[in-house]
């Protein structure tokens, strides 16, 4: 029996991507686009991809889907003090994709693209041979010489995270154990709260302009908040944190009561996309006000001092927690 009948690549091209396109694609019918930064600035260029199975499970929603390929790459814009201009996308197929999955996949992805000011630019589409991939380059832009850097902290600077830890990563643990005693405990609305921020990621966008005019060094947290902030201090520098005031949703912090072991998968577990930064104690007070203003929280969770070594997690008894996972790798 002869499978359903499909449009071919140009077809689905302009059916579901050329309306999203931006300035500069030419309706996508053309092999390459053109974008200007704006006067005295540079351009920001991040890459990142999601591969079935592997940081988003088959059978979630398309647009959640969608949302999620372009919201880890938004993430990564926002923590450089950027503004998005545009991005590629790169949508490798399975064989057994559909026109009803794809429409729904380009309605989320033109609807994250809108809220975000972020035209589609160009990109490619093709047949997998294995599991769906998306990989999208997003391109945004800073005023010449103001991107924030990763490795700038100082010593003495206040620690700061957009947001709360871990809500993503018991998302996770609840889609996979949803049985679980934990998970059972918690009340039907709280459990959509972590549900929700495993499958849709929030880029601080918002927080973008105060973290490029206060912050000394930024990235954002995809990889578990211990992990990343290790890597964010390098040689020279390491970190005292006040483990009670790292914040946590009430949906993190039942599910933690519930199951004391889910603590460390929150510090741990990946894809909360937050903004961890670093700041001098003189401006912490300026970048609060200017990041809360945008409705975005942000709290102080430790220093940077001088020294070797993973982070201090210090509890509020003067003890110290490590973590044995400290950050998400593919490899």
């Amino acid at each position: 029996m002869a499978g359903p009948v499909r449009a071919s690549e140009e077809g689905l091209i302009a059916r579901y991507f050329a309306p999203l396109a931006g300035p500069g694609a030419d309706g996508l019918r053309d092999d390459a686009a053109t974008l200007t930064p704006a006067p005295g600035h540079d351009l920001v260029l991040t890459a990142d991809a999601v591969v079935a199975g592997i940081h988003y499970f088959p059978d979630d929603p398309p647009a959640s889907i969608a949302r999620k390929a372009l919201g880890v790459n938004l993430s990564d814009i926002a923590a450089k003090g950027a503004v998005p201009r545009g991005f590629l996308l790169t949508l490798a197929l399975p064989d057994d994709w559909t026109e009803e999955w794809l429409a729904d996949f380009s309605a989320g992805l033109g609807a994250a693209a809108a809220e975000a000011g972020c035209p589609l630019l160009g990109g490619d589409t093709v047949r997998s041979g294995g599991p769906a991939l998306i990989g999208v380059s997003m391109l945004g832009e800073v005023p010449s010489g103001a991107i924030v850097r990763r490795h700038t902290a100082r010593i003495g600077d206040r620690i700061c995270v957009t947001g709360t830890i871990g809500d993503a990563a018991l998302g996770l643990r609840l889609r996979l154990e949803p049985e679980a005693p934990w998970a059972t405990a918690l009340d039907p609305a709280l459990r959509a709260v972590l549900a929700d921020r495993y499958l849709h990621p929030r880029p601080r966008l918002a927080a973008a302009s105060a973290i490029r005019r206060y912050a000394t060094a930024s990235m954002d947290v995809s990889d578990g908040l211990a992990g990343d902030l290790a890597k964010m201090l390098g040689a020279g520098r390491t970190a005292r944190i006040d483990l009670p005031v790292v914040p946590l949703s009430e949906a993190v912090r039942r599910a933690c009561a519930a199951e004391p072991g889910l603590f460390a998968t929150a510090l741990t577990g990946g894809d909360d996309y937050e903004i961890l930064c670093t700041v001098a104690p003189e401006a912490f007070e300026a970048l609060r006000a200017e990041v809360e203003a945008a409705g975005i929280k942000l709290t102080a969770i430790g220093t940077v001092t001088a020294g070797e070594g993973p982070p201090r997690f210090e509890t509020a008894d003067g003890g110290v927690r490590v973590f044995a996972a400290g950050a998400f790798s593919h490899f």
